[in-house]
């Protein structure tokens, strides 16, 4: 694969990472993510800090393999992509009624990769994050990929607080449209968060909310 400048998902993707606020329906590819899972509240949950820290170590480091002249085989540069997330309750449905109760909530962090990235690529990854930074626990991190299929989405900005409104909307849109919402195994409640909240006012922020969907 040749690239001129820094392949962009965004940009190459972007019926995926920019939709619009009015809701559409989506048909998601195969991609593939490094990933963990975890449980809590990620205001609070330290868990949740460590995750995210690993994911975007072990993804810089994947991108910046170029300085060292050990890039992989197939490699390219990348801007790194948002951080994404599922979501889901243990043996409930989530929906927006349930958003505050962020303690209870099961969650499954994401980093999408280029095709390059194998599982090799992975454990190179790994052993060079233990030397750089020893305090990064990136033993949680894994490689899979995973194909949505057929999902409604919409932009929702605005405080992530404020989702239950853009959510309700999603669900009616699904209604309306023929389809159900069905969430099982890897497809749940998904968020791709577009915007730094340490940089970005709470008013602002876009984050993409995405319901997987099947045709009544």
């Amino acid at each position: 694969m040749k690239v001129l400048g820094a392949y962009d998902f965004k940009k190459e993707y972007k019926e995926l990472y920019s939709p619009k606020i009015v809701p559409a329906l989506v048909q998601v590819p195969v991609m593939s993510f490094l990933m963990v899972n975890g449980k809590g509240n990620p205001n609070t949950a330290v868990e949740y800090k460590q995750a995210v820290e690993a994911l975007y170590t072990l993804t810089y480091g994947i991108k910046m393999s170029k300085m060292s002249g050990q890039q992989p085989e197939g490699y390219f540069d990348f801007v790194v992509p948002p951080l994404e997330g599922l979501w889901w309750l243990e043996g409930e449905p989530f929906n927006g009624t349930v958003l505050h109760r962020k303690e209870d909530f099961c969650w499954l962090m994401m980093l999408r990769q280029p095709e390059f990235v194998t599982p090799a690529v992975l454990e190179v990854a790994k052993a060079t994050a233990k030397k750089k930074k020893p305090l990064v626990d990136t033993s949680k991190v894994y490689l899979e990929s995973f194909e949505e299929g057929l999902c409604a989405q919409v932009m929702h900005i605005g405080p992530y607080d404020d989702e239950p409104t853009t959510i309700a909307m999603l669900d009616d849109f699904i209604t309306r449209s023929g389809y159900l919402t069905v969430m099982s195994g890897r497809r749940q409640h998904h968020e791709i968060y577009l915007s730094d909240p340490n940089k970005t006012e709470a008013q602002k922020m876009k984050t993409v909310l995405r319901h997987p969907v099947v045709k009544i």
